[in-house]
C-alpha cells in the first residue's frame, strides 16, 4: 500500500512546501519551436505549468529508464500513452545503465525509485526539486537538452507522486501529423487536499464488483487516493459485523484491495457496528479487531468505524447502562471507549496501519452538545472524525465552518460529502459539478470523500469535478471541470451528454437547472407575449429542443460506455420526449399565432402524445423547468381553441388501489372508476373539487361495481362547501350505492363530498362523481360511446381526450352539446382525430338547427354569427366513419364558458 500516515500532520507544513515547488527553473537556452503547439488542458489543474515553447516528438525509438524501485503501476500508463503513439515496444533500461542512445527517453520515478531522475531534470535545463513537494507531488519535465536529446522525466515525491506525473503525460500527448508530440513544459503539482475520493456509502441498489474495480481505476486517473468500502448492502459490515467473511465473500474484497493498490488508492474498510454492539463488552471490541485482522490479512490497510445512522438513546446491552449512564454523553463517552480500544490494541500494533476513522451519531452540524463534549475529550487524537457539513447535504461548506469542525469535535476532519449522491431521490440523476465548497477549507481538513449515486458510471460526471476541487480547490472552474467531465466520459458524443446532464443539473448544493434551456424559454415566452423577435426565439427554442430529441439516438451511437447507457435509460429516454414534446409546442404556439389551426392541431395532438410517453416514464428530468413549460403550453393552447381545460378534480381521504386513481371518479368514463386500498372509516371521504366556486345544481354519485357490490360507502353524509372549511349537508344516506341529489337553487359551491358515518369491512368504488354545473356543456346522441371512451369526452374541456364512437354513425344520428343558459355563439370550433364528416348545426331559442358548415380534417372553425343557441350539433354525413372528436367548442360572444 501507498502509505499516507502523515495525513492530518503535515497541514502546517504546507506553506514552507509550496514555496519551494514554485521555486525558478535553472537557465537553459530553450530551441526555438517548430511550431506553436497549444497546450492541452490537463485535469485535475495542476499547481504550476510553464511551457517551454517547443514539441518534443515521440520517436521510433523509445527508451524507459527505470530503477529498481520504479513505480510498476506509472511504468504501465506511460507504457499506454507511448502505444497511443505507435510505439509498442520501448527498450528498458536500468538507472544504473549509461544512458542509453534512443530518440526519446522516458526517466520514471524521482530519487526514491530512480537514480538517473534528477541529473536527468538539470540536463533539459529544469531544477530537480520535487523532494521538497508535499507527499504525492511532482515534477515532470519535457524538453531538449545541449546534446539535442529528448527527454521525459517523471520525478515524483514517491511512487504515487510519479504515478499522477504519468497521468499528466497521459493527457500531454497530442496527435501531430507524421509522430505525435509532446509540448515541452515543466509541471511542478501536488494535491492541497491530503486525502481525495469517495465514500461507497448510500442506500439502494449497490455496485456491482465491475462498477468498483472500474471506479478504482478511475480514480487513479483523476488522482484520487481514498475508496471507502462501505456498502449498505454488505451484512458483514452491519447486521453480521462480528461474522467473518467467506471465502468467496472475502475473494472479491481482496481483488478490490489489489486494484486500489495498482492505482495508488487507499482502501479503506469501514464496518458499522452501532446497530447492535455493546460498547463496553470485551468480546466486541475483540469480534471489531478479528474482522480487522482478517481484512489485514488480505492487504487493507485503512480502516473506519462509522457510528452514524443510529440512536443513542437506547444501549444495546445493560452494561451499557451500567457503565456509561444515559444520554448523548454518555454515548459520546461509550464510542470513545470502544474506539480508543480498537486505536490502542489493532492499530497501534499494527506498522503501516493508517488513520482510524469514525463517523460521529452527531454527524452533520456545529453546535456542541455533551456527544460531541465526550468525542472531544475523551476519543484518542490520532482517530480522524468524519463530518458532512452543516447538513447532511450541506450547500455549502466554508472556511469558517470547517475551522469550527475542527473545534468542535477536537479531532482531524474528514468531510463525508453526500453530493452526488441520490438515494433520497431516487427519481433524480444529480449530474452537475462540484460547487458550493470554499477554497481554503484544505487548510483545516485531512480530506473530503464524495458520496456518490447508485449509478456508478453516472457518478463519474460529479466525481470528476470534485477530484478537481479536491487537487487544487484555489484555481477550480465548477463549468471548465464539468466540461471537461462530460468529454472525458462522453468522447466523440459530448455535446449529447451535455445536452443529457444540464437538464439533469440541479441538486440540493446547487439549484441551477437546465442552464441552456431556462435563458431560451424565457427569451421565447418574452418573444411570444410581446410579438417581437418570435422567429428568432422560436428557432433557437426550437433547435435546442430538437438537440434533446436526438440525445438518445446520439449517445446510443456514439458512446461506447455501455453500463452508463444502461444506468441512465429511462431518464435520457424522457429527455428524447421532452424534447420532441417541446419541438411540437414551438410549432404548435407559432401556428396559433399566425392563425394557423389546422397546423397548431396537427401539432398539439402530437405534442399531446409525446407528453403522455414522457409523464408515462417514472423519472424526473429537468424538474422545475421542463414540466411547468409544458404546463404553461397547455394553458396557452387551450386558451387559443377556446377551452379552459378541466377543472374538476377527484378528492378523497383514503389511498388508492392500483392504478384506480380518485381521477377517475371524474373522467366521464363509468367503465373506469376510483377504489381504495382499505375500508372506509368514519370522517373518510370521497368527492370532488370543481376548482372554484359555482353554482351547483345536480349530484349523482355511482358507486361500487358488479364484481364488487359491495364497495362503497354504506352509511354516510353528502355535504358541500365553498372553502373546504365550513359544510353543509345535502342529505344522509344508507345503503345506496347510488345517490342522485338536487341541491337548493343558488347553491354555490367549490367542493361536494360523500363523507363516511360509520365504519365498514369493505373498501370503496366510486365509477362516477357526477356535478351539475351552471353553464356545463353536456354531451349526448350517438353513436354510443367505444368502450373505454364516453360522450363526454367531447366537451369535457380537455382536448387530449377523446370521445371514440364504437360503430360508424348510422342515418339520422348527431352528437349535441348542450348549454345552460342559452349564450350567442359566435364561433363552433370542432377538434378530431379521425376523418368523420358531419354538418355543424346550432339550435337557436326557439327556433330550428341552422347549419352553419361542415367539419373538414383535423380542426373546423365555423361562423356562427352571434345567434342566442342553447346547443350545437354535429349531424353525421352518409358513410362517415366511427367518430372521433376530441372536443366541440362554442365559443360566446359575450365570455369564455366554464367547463368541467
Amino acid at each position: 500500500m501507498h502509505s499516507r500516515r502523515t495525513v492530518g500532520r503535515r497541514l502546517l507544513g504546507l506553506a514552507s512546501a509550496a514555496v519551494l515547488a514554485v521555486a525558478s527553473p535553472i537557465p537553459f537556452p530553450a530551441p526555438a519551436a517548430a511550431e506553436p503547439l497549444p497546450l492541452p488542458a490537463i485535469w485535475p489543474t495542476p499547481q504550476s505549468v510553464q511551457d517551454r515553447y517547443d514539441i518534443v516528438p515521440v520517436t521510433p525509438t523509445v527508451a524507459l529508464v527505470v530503477g529498481s524501485k520504479t513505480d510498476r503501476s506509472a511504468v504501465e500508463v506511460v507504457e499506454q500513452v507511448l502505444a497511443r503513439a505507435q510505439v509498442t515496444q520501448p527498450r528498458v533500461v536500468s538507472d544504473a545503465d549509461p544512458e542509453p542512445d534512443a530518440g526519446l527517453i522516458v526517466y520514471i520515478g524521482g530519487p526514491s525509485e530512480n537514480s538517473a531522475s534528477d541529473r536527468a531534470l538539470e540536463v533539459i535545463g529544469i531544477a530537480a526539486d520535487a523532494t521538497g513537494l508535499p507527499d504525492e507531488g511532482y515534477v515532470l519535465g519535457i524538453g531538449k537538452g545541449g546534446d539535442g536529446k529528448a527527454r521525459v522525466v517523471l520525478d515524483g515525491v514517491d511512487p504515487t507522486g510519479t504515478f499522477y506525473a504519468a497521468q499528466t503525460l497521459r493527457q500531454l500527448l497530442v496527435p501531430h501529423p507524421g509522430r505525435d508530440v509532446f509540448p515541452a513544459v515543466t509541471v511542478r503539482d501536488w494535491p492541497a487536499m491530503p486525502l481525495r475520493g469517495v465514500i461507497e456509502g448510500f442506500y439502494g441498489r449497490p455496485w456491482s464488483q465491475q462498477d468498483r474495480l472500474n471506479q478504482l481505476e478511475f480514480y487513479g486517473r483523476t488522482r484520487q487516493n481514498i475508496y471507502v468500502y462501505s456498502p449498505k448492502d454488505d451484512p458483514y459490515l452491519r447486521t453480521q459485523w462480528r461474522l467473518p467473511y467467506p471465502p468467496d465473500k472475502l475473494a472479491p474484497i481482496q481483488d478490490l484491495v489489489a486494484a486500489a493498490d495498482r492505482n495508488h488508492v487507499e482502501f479503506t474498510y469501514a464496518i458499522s457496528p452501532g446497530l447492535s454492539v455493546c460498547y463496553s463488552s470485551a468480546s466486541d471490541k475483540q469480534a471489531l479487531i478479528d474482522k480487522f485482522q482478517s481484512l489485514w490479512d488480505i492487504g487493507v490497510r485503512s480502516f473506519a468505524i462509522p457510528l452514524d445512522d443510529i440512536s443513542y438513546t437506547r444501549w444495546n446491552c445493560a452494561q451499557d447502562a451500567t457503565t456509561f449512564g444515559s444520554g448523548g454523553g454518555a454515548a459520546g463517552a461509550a464510542q470513545a471507549f470502544l474506539l480508543n480500544r480498537v486505536q490502542r490494541d489493532f492499530i497501534a500494533t499494527h506498522p503501516g496501519a493508517e488513520r482510524l476513522q469514525m463517523v460521529p451519531t452527531e454527524y452533520h452540524d456545529l453546535s456542541d452538545s455533551p456527544y460531541k463534549t465526550a468525542l472531544r475529550t475523551k476519543l484518542d487524537p490520532e482517530v480522524i472524525v468524519e463530518w458532512t457539513g452543516v447538513g447532511v447535504i450541506a450547500p455549502v461548506i466554508t472556511v469558517p465552518q470547517a475551522e469550527s469542525a475542527r473545534e468542535v469535535f477536537g479531532h482531524d476532519i474528514l468531510v463525508w460529502d453526500n453530493y452526488p449522491v441520490n438515494d433520497y431521490v431516487t427519481d433524480r440523476l444529480l449530474l452537475g459539478p462540484y460547487v458550493g465548497r470554499e477554497p481554503g477549507v484544505e487548510q483545516h481538513l485531512v480530506g473530503v470523500t464524495a458520496n456518490p449515486m447508485n449509478q456508478a458510471e453516472t457518478s463519474k460526471i460529479a466525481e470528476f469535478t470534485s477530484s478537481v476541487f479536491f487537487w487544487n480547490p484555489k484555481a477550480y472552474d465548477p463549468t471548465a471541470a464539468w466540461t471537461a467531465a462530460l468529454q472525458d466520459l462522453g468522447g466523440a458524443a459530448w455535446p449529447a451528454l451535455q445536452v443529457f446532464a444540464e437538464n439533469n443539473y440541479s441538486s440540493r448544493i446547487d439549484p441551477v437547472e437546465s442552464p441552456t434551456l431556462k435563458p431560451l424559454l424565457d427569451a421565447f415566452w418574452s418573444a411570444y407575449e410581446q410579438g417581437d423577435g418570435l422567429d428568432s426565439a422560436a428557432t433557437e427554442l426550437a433547435d435546442y429542443f430538437g438537440q434533446m430529441a436526438d440525445a438518445p439516438a446520439a449517445l446510443r451511437s456514439g458512446l461506447p460506455n455501455l453500463t452508463f447507457l444502461d444506468e441512465v435509460r429511462p431518464w435520457l429516454d424522457k429527455l428524447g420526449l421532452y424534447g420532441q414534446a417541446g419541438q411540437h409546442a414551438v410549432r404548435m404556439l407559432v401556428a396559433q399565432r399566425a392563425g394557423d389551426g389546422e397546423t397548431a392541431w396537427e401539432q398539439r395532438r402530437a405534442f399531446d402524445t409525446a407528453r403522455a410517453s414522457a409523464n408515462a416514464i417514472g423519472r424526473t428530468v429537468a424538474p422545475g423547468v421542463l414540466p411547468p413549460f409544458l404546463d404553461r403550453v397547455v394553458s396557452v393552447s387551450d386558451r387559443w381553441f377556446g377551452v379552459t381545460g378541466r377543472t374538476m378534480k377527484g378528492a378523497t381521504s383514503m389511498g388508492q388501489y392500483g392504478n384506480n386513481s380518485p381521477a377517475n371518479m371524474v373522467d366521464g368514463d363509468p367503465t373506469t372508476f376510483y377504489w381504495s386500498n382499505r375500508s372506509a372509516k368514519p370522517g373518510d371521504h370521497v368527492g370532488v373539487d370543481l376548482g372554484s366556486v359555482q353554482q351547483i345544481s345536480t349530484i349523482d354519485l355511482y358507486m361500487s361495481k358488479p364484481t364488487s357490490p359491495a364497495d362503497y360507502l354504506q352509511q354516510g353524509v353528502l355535504e358541500f362547501s365553498a372553502d373546504g372549511s365550513t359544510w353543509t349537508a345535502l342529505g344522509s344516506y344508507a345503503n345506496q350505492p347510488e345517490i342522485h341529489a338536487s341541491a337548493p337553487a343558488g347553491t354555490e359551491a367549490r367542493y361536494v363530498r360523500m363523507r363516511a358515518t360509520a365504519s365498514q369491512g369493505n373498501w370503496v368504488v366510486v365509477r362516477e362523481f357526477e356535478i351539475g354545473v351552471s353553464g356545463k356543456l353536456t354531451a349526448s346522441g350517438n353513436p354510443p360511446p367505444a368502450a373505454g371512451s364516453s360522450l363526454g369526452r367531447a366537451a369535457d374541456g380537455e382536448v387530449g381526450t377523446a370521445y371514440v364512437g364504437g360503430r360508424a354513425p348510422e342515418p339520422g344520428e348527431s352528437l349535441q352539446v348542450s348549454f345552460s343558459p342559452a349564450r350567442p355563439v359566435d364561433q363552433v370550433v370542432v377538434l378530431q382525430s379521425g376523418p368523420s364528416t358531419a354538418a355543424v348545426q346550432v339550435h337557436p331559442v326557439g327556433g330550428d338547427w341552422i347549419t352553419i358548415g361542415n367539419i373538414s380534417g383535423g380542426y373546423s372553425q365555423l361562423a356562427a354569427g352571434g345567434v342566442q343557441a342553447d346547443a350545437v350539433r354535429l349531424v353525421w354525413t352518409d358513410g362517415s366513419p366511427a367518430p372521433q372528436i376530441n372536443e366541440i367548442i362554442p365559443r360566446f360572444a359575450d365570455s369564455s364558458i366554464e367547463r368541467s
